[in-house]
């Protein structure tokens, strides 16, 4: 996490629906001196847990019940071009939005995997609207359990957000002007948009 507080994002209602928005965290934990990652969806449920699942197959599975768990939650980041600011003696740098989840992880029971199965579902589907969205309930009963066996959900007790949002705040507006012009020549226009949002 990025260590100056010009960079801080401090919405936890922002950082939450970010997280759900985006639902794909990098799990990493450390056992026997050695960090170990691994990919995930993830879900922040109603009642504010954060939750996700790998497969059983996953190194770190056996492993997560009961360890100290960080989840990264990335989205936009770019390169920002130093002669885009217009002004003398700039460096390159790097904007992005992150998300940070820190807790230690249990293993859920099936009933609460399957609901974070479907949470994960139903919060993607809404994202296809208007498209009638998928659910659990279309599949072979059969077939369903078997594919459930074969992951293991997650739960991150007392989970702690923290969130950097780094996107040119310690430049001048001029400068920030002239990097947000850039990306939409570029055609980068989430890139701009979200840089041009913190204006």
């Amino acid at each position: 996490m990025h260590p100056s507080s010009k960079f801080a994002w401090g919405d936890a209602a922002e950082m939450r629906a970010f997280v759900n928005r985006t639902a794909f965290a990098q799990i990493v934990i450390v056992t026997d001196g050695k960090p170990l990652s691994a990919q995930a969806p993830l879900v922040i449920a109603p009642d504010e847990s954060v939750r996700f699942h790998l497969s059983r197959a996953n190194r770190l599975t056996p492993l997560l019940d009961g360890a100290a768990v960080l989840a990264s939650v990335t989205g936009t980041h770019f390169y920002v071009s130093p002669d885009w600011y217009g002004t003398e003696d700039q460096v390159p740098t790097w904007n992005y939005r992150l998300v940070e989840i820190e807790g230690v992880a249990r293993r859920l029971d099936e009933p609460e995997l399957r609901d974070l199965l479907d949470q994960l579902s139903a919060a993607q589907e809404a994202q296809l609207a208007p498209k009638l969205a998928w659910t659990s309930g279309k599949m072979d009963a059969r077939k369903l359990d078997l594919m459930v066996r074969a992951i293991a959900g997650f739960a991150i007790e007392d989970a702690k957000l923290s969130g950097a949002l780094k996107m040119g705040q310690n430049k001048l507006e001029a400068e920030r002007r002239g990097a947000i012009a850039a990306l939409r020549a570029l055609g980068k226009q989430t890139e701009a948009d979200e840089m041009e949002a913190l204006l």
